[in-house]
């Protein structure tokens, strides 16, 4: 049975891809209230049509109560780690702590460049983001006064001013799949952030991706339990079961709680742009979910 030991966490992934940009506040605010806790959204900045990542959620930050907010996941190349992290602990001490930062390491190159940032190979996005992370925390780190320093091959900030540091300790949410990404996960982030259409095997491959994230955390003498492990997942409710997420909303608990004790994860952020599924979602799978895996631990 797995079990990082992390509380549940219930999300939506707000994704308006044929629809107007305003709905994705719109759904922001209806996840809010149908009690999710937690909304996501893109970050792709050389699309024209989606809103700017960091201002929507800054915006949805003042329209909503309670609800945590991240991008899913921030687009590193064109976004400068010191200026991202400066940014990222502002809306965090305006929203009374409601931020995480869902990174990424990049990825459509072409549309990275056309906006004049770098075009990286895997190896060299999987650097900068090991340095990103030093220039994160150190700017977070007020209460160190050593010069931040971070030397790095893509990323050089010497003597930066540290500071703010966040309303509560901010969790650094990963995406990724290759081994040496894992590797860094496991050795240096909060959380796995995958997503389940991403994965050649479906759920199964947790399985073997879970033990890499281990070992590296060992490794670097942390302990697997510091990094939680969250899924993105996409489906549709329908009267009579099918696959994996395609069936009425028993068959949804039962399958995501298998795989909360099967695989440790602890966070279900489902991509929806739709009312009514984000609604049903909060209402009828996450409390179920919720009450079969108490009463199976």
């Amino acid at each position: 049975m797995g079990d990082y030991g992390h509380d549940l966490l219930f999300g939506t992934f707000v994704t308006p891809i044929n629809r107007p940009p305003q709905q994705a506040v719109e759904l922001a605010v209806l996840a809010d209230r149908a009690g999710l806790d937690l909304v996501t959204f893109q970050d792709h900045p050389y699309v024209p049509k989606f809103h700017d990542t960091s201002t929507l959620l800054a915006y949805v930050a003042a329209l909503t109560q309670r609800i945590r907010l991240a991008a899913n996941v921030t687009n590193l190349p064109l976004r400068p780690p010191a200026v991202l992290a400066r940014s990222l602990a502002s809306l965090d001490l305006l929203s009374s702590g409601r931020v995480e930062l869902g990174l990424g390491a990049g990825a459509f190159w072409d549309g990275v460049a056309a906006m004049g940032g770098p075009r990286r190979t895997p190896g060299e996005s999987i650097e900068a983001l090991e340095e990103a992370l030093a220039v994160i925390r150190g700017i977070w780190d007020d209460d160190n006064r050593d010069v931040l320093a971070v030397d790095g091959e893509h990323y050089q900030v010497r003597g930066a001013k540290r500071g703010p540091a966040p309303a509560h300790d901010i969790g650094i949410w990963i995406g990724g799949y290759q081994p040496r990404m894992l590797g860094l996960i496991g050795r240096l982030a909060d959380g796995w952030l995958p997503s389940v259409q991403y994965l050649d095997n479906g759920v199964a491959d947790l399985a073997a991706m879970n033990a890499r994230i281990d070992e590296a955390a060992r490794q670097a003498d942390r302990a697997p339990t510091a990094v939680r492990r969250l899924l993105n997942i996409g489906g549709r409710f329908a009267s009579d079961g099918g696959g994996f997420l395609d069936g009425p909303p028993r068959q949804w608990a039962e399958q995501l709680t298998e795989v909360a004790l099967t695989y440790g994860t602890s966070g279900f952020i489902l991509a929806s742009d739709d009312a009514a599924t984000t609604e049903r979602y909060a209402a009828e799978v996450a409390p179920a979910v919720r009450e079969l895996v108490a009463a199976a631990r």
